[in-house]
């Protein structure tokens, strides 16, 4: 008979896992910005963004209101590898008249409580941060500022309701300021939940989950940015507060909720709400016994039928009864004792029921809880993206530690209900006031890592006043290098490529190109058709450049790149053709016609002797004749810019610039012959090859390069040369980062401050995770998985940081080469004397091509920096392979012309 009474309290895993599933939707629910108005579960959040890691230090206070005692806290913190800290504190009595008074007396009691502390503890004239928690559901739109939704917990207190509570707490600590000098600053406002799961999260560092099982019951936990519609930013992570004691107050629990549970909720003061709660909390169990064995009782299955005072007292049976009598090693002599206690005068049997009934209670009470605390657990997990996951549950509250058997059953239910995560369970020893001060230093630690990132990176923002700047003196450099008198000296060389047209569609036939210009080496066949059924096909094999090569001896590169081209005309079935070749060579090189190309320097990690200052068509002629088992016709040594600006003006004959943002960096555009002092002539246009890599080698730019970018520039190839590639370029980005990310791990504000020997290694910081890092389709956990590739061990606050750091150098790279670009876009139009410019750019590059913001800072860089100009950015598809084949057609059809 008692067993019927009690059958629907009991609870299967299926459905368990039922109330899970619901759970998981409620939660969504709360997160989402279209839904959370109608949620129950409002999934608050909280504005703690990282959890404790070590570092804390100093002093801080905390006030604690959300039970019966209000407490003090002063907690000390030592950054002493141990993570110590000191702990005092004070309770205080919470009268009924100041809980269920108004709101200023409420404050200037907590205000009168401080005061009385920091004068006990010898605070009163020490400026410290204060945190505050306040147990009790608050909508939050920063750390330091919360509105209250609602009063739980027998509080009612006037005029407080959605208001600040922070602003109040301020204003009656500004009164106590002037009359009896103390100075506390709220800097953080906490619910207990969180509070617990800071102070566990400062013991282990797995603590992501807190939980409160007391006279109220809530759970917060760390929820992914990206899923919080709530608050703008899907960078890191922040603590939910998922105010769960109202989850079922919209009907979603009433197929569970027993004739029991709607009578206490009746008899409650807020009737129909916090549902969830009033099935757990400690603060009701006692009541649901009391209203079971009433009409147990009331039908003759106890005490003889006889209904006595403290069966019809509601409040008469409390939680700490339930507990007692629960004590099985006791047997039935703790039961006895209470129920006569209670004028109830139990036999053997009313003993054993009352226990049984109260067993059943709490259990109920046990599983419902670890159902709603797995479906955290599981969207932690799926979350992270894992099969199986280790974390730790910081738990708090009366009846998770007084009651005899409930953490174990909670432990048991929540290990069946969700057998892929270990969990830790771990008790808060010194209440959610040190959490809230937790919570303070952590605010503290990562405003004072703020403004220190902050000031490692502002070299890196540059304002458009700057941006202009540079443009200008591109423009003046860009004059220096085409002037006869002043171009020897000149950094920004403007070399003459003798390119002096673009295709115009009747180019047709076969020819050879070959591509030097990176750690791979090409050799292509290209099929030009012309006419209606105009067309390009193009048949290429790859080769590497071993290291030993790239900076041997100039007669071992060019036999290297002569055996590749046999390699590719045996494969092609060609070797006996006599066709024409365009080399496409993209290093600076001194062109006096278009078939002499004299090298003016190596980049890009080059190195092989006895190539500078010579003609490297020449070069390649005698590696041919020493071979002697073929020849070729070497009709253009083109630049990679070049012959993308040609790939482009096949397709759009207003393309008149080429720019390459790739390994390096580099522009080429349409000159007028007349403004070309080093060639002779005034008639037509040539294309000039800037070799802007080299703008500010004169120090022009000193004003803008970092410790960073002289670092770099430093333990680089070529120490002084190339400094505006060195900003700009693929090459060297990833570098910059690195040295950034040494200096931040120097001053402790990452990877808790150990340099480890990969972040050590030159050139392990390659472009292209800067690209992945700063793709806005990655979350932060494949960012960790990528920084753990490269050896380096991140949190997720690491992770945001290193995200942010990869950022500006990108997006300085690309305002620079805007800047850059804009001069040049300008300079045409003044050549063409016109109000407004229409032009293409044909683009080719790693870093325009693949990294998830370089295009679109640099195309509004432009349009800033020169708005005269209507500027379509054009990619290029294989300008150094396509590119130089057409130039070499371009060249035999103006050959011709000029024949006939």
């Amino acid at each position: 008979q008692v067993d019927r009474y009690l059958y629907h309290l009991r609870l299967s895993d299926d459905v368990l896992l039922d109330v899970m599933a619901r759970f998981q939707a409620e939660m969504v629910k709360g997160l989402g910005r279209d839904t959370n108005p109608t949620a129950t579960v409002k999934m608050l959040p909280s504005f703690v963004r990282s959890l404790p890691d070590g570092s804390e230090k100093g002093d801080f206070l905390a006030v604690d209101l959300g039970g019966s005692q209000f407490r003090a806290y002063h907690v000390k913190m030592f950054d002493d590898m141990k993570q110590s800290s000191q702990l005092e504190s004070k309770f205080y009595p919470t009268p009924k008249e100041v809980i269920q008074g108004n709101g200023a007396e409420l404050f200037d009691y907590i205000a009168d409580c401080l005061l009385d502390f920091m004068e006990t503890k010898n605070l009163k004239h020490k400026k410290l941060p204060l945190g505050f928690t306040f147990s009790f559901p608050c909508k939050q739109t920063k750390l330091e500022e919360g509105v209250l939704l609602a009063w739980t917990k027998h509080f009612k207190v006037r005029g407080v309701q959605d208001t600040d509570v922070v602003s109040s707490l301020r204003k009656a600590l500004q009164k106590h300021k002037a009359s009896f000098d103390i100075d506390a600053d709220v800097l953080a406002l906490v619910n207990d939940t969180v509070g617990t799961m800071m102070t566990c999260g400062y013991d282990d560092q797995r603590c992501e989950v807190g939980l409160i099982i007391g006279t109220g019951t809530n759970a917060c936990y760390m929820e992914e940015m990206r899923h919080i519609d709530l608050v703008e930013g899907d960078e890191g992570r922040m603590c939910i507060n998922t105010e769960w004691g109202a989850f079922g107050d919209d009907g979603a629990l009433d197929d569970l909720r027993t004739e029991f549970d709607r009578e206490l909720d009746l008899g409650s003061l807020n009737p129909g709400k916090q549902l969830f709660e009033k099935m757990i909390s400690s603060l009701y169990l006692g009541e649901l016994v009391r209203l079971i064995l009433l009409k147990m009782t009331k039908e003759g299955l106890l005490f003889n039928g006889k209904v006595s005072t403290a069966l019809l007292t509601k409040g008469k049976i409390e939680m700490k009864h339930v507990s007692a009598m629960e004590k099985y090693k006791e047997g039935l002599s703790n039961t006895k004792e209470i129920l006569t206690e209670l004028n109830l005068f139990p036999s053997e049997e009313d003993c054993v029921a009352v226990q049984h009934v109260c067993t059943i209670v709490s259990f109920r009470s046990a599983n419902l809880c670890a159902a709603a605390l797995a479906a955290i657990l599981t969207r932690l997990r799926e979350n992270k993206k894992l099969l199986r996951m280790r974390t730790t549950v910081g738990i708090d509250g009366g009846l998770y530690k007084t009651h005899p058997q409930y953490a174990k059953r909670l432990h048991k239910v929540v290990r069946r209900l969700v057998p892929t995560c270990d969990v830790r369970f771990l008790l808060s020893v010194s209440g959610s006031g040190r959490g809230a001060a937790m919570v303070t230093a952590v605010a503290h630690r990562l405003a004072a890592q703020r403004q220190r990132i902050d000031a490692t990176l502002a070299p890196f923002l540059l304002p458009l006043g700057t941006l202009r700047e540079v443009k200008g003196k591109m423009r003046a450099e860009l004059e220096y290098g085409l002037k006869r008198e002043t171009q020897a000296n000149a950094t920004v060389k403007m070399l003459p490529t003798y390119v002096c047209g673009t295709p115009d569609g009747t180019e047709k036939g076969k020819f050879l190109a070959l591509d030097l210009g990176g750690t791979n080496f090409r050799v292509l066949l290209v099929k030009i058709k012309s006419g209606r059924r105009r067309s390009v096909q193009m048949y290429n094999k790859i080769f590497a450049i071993p290291l030993e090569i790239m900076q041997g001896t100039g007669e071992e590169l060019f036999d290297h790149i002569v055996q590749c081209i046999a390699d590719f005309l045996e494969y092609m079935g060609i070797k006996g053709a006599r066709l024409p070749l365009g080399f496409t060579f993209s290093f600076p090189c001194r062109q006096a016609s278009i078939d002499k190309g004299t090298l003016v320097g190596w980049t890009k990690g080059f190195k092989a002797t006895d190539c500078e200052g010579e003609d490297v068509v020449d070069m390649l002629r005698e590696a041919i004749r020493r071979r002697n088992e073929f020849d070729l016709d070497i009709v253009a040594v083109v630049n990679d810019t070049v012959g993308t600006m040609m790939t482009c003006g096949y397709e759009d004959p207003n393309c008149e610039i080429g720019l390459i943002a790739g390994t390096g960096s580099n522009v080429c555009y349409m000159e007028d012959m007349k403004n070309i002092e080093i060639v002779e002539g005034n008639e037509g246009k040539m294309c000039i090859n800037t070799e802007w890599g080299a703008f500010g080698d004169n120090g022009c730019i000193d004003n803008i390069r970092t410790k960073y970018d002289k670092e770099v520039d430093e333990g680089s190839l070529n120490p002084g040369k190339q400094r505006y590639e060195k900003m700009t370029s693929g090459m060297y980005l990833g570098e910059i980062v690195r040295q950034i990310l040494i200096d931040l791990t120097k001053q402790g504000l990452l990877f808790r401050g150990h340099i480890s020997e990969s972040l050590r290694k030159r050139g392990i910081f390659e472009t292209k995770f800067l690209s992945q890092i700063e793709s806005d389709r990655l979350a932060l956990l494949q960012v960790r998985r990528i920084l753990q590739q490269l050896g380096l061990d991140s949190t997720c606050d690491d992770s945001i940081i290193v995200k942010e750091v990869c950022g500006v150098v990108s997006r300085r790279a690309a305002q620079l080469c805007g800047a850059g670009l804009a001069a040049i876009v300008e300079k045409k139009r003044e050549n063409r004397g016109v109000e407004r410019l229409q032009i293409t750019v044909g683009v080719d590059g790693t870093l325009y091509k693949l990294h998830p913001h370089f295009s679109r800072v640099l195309r509004e860089t432009v349009k800033e920096l020169a708005p005269q100009c209507d500027v379509t950015f054009m990619l290029s598809e294989d300008g150094s392979g396509k590119g130089a084949a057409l130039i070499t057609a371009v060249a035999k059809r103006l050959h011709n012309v000029g024949q006939k």
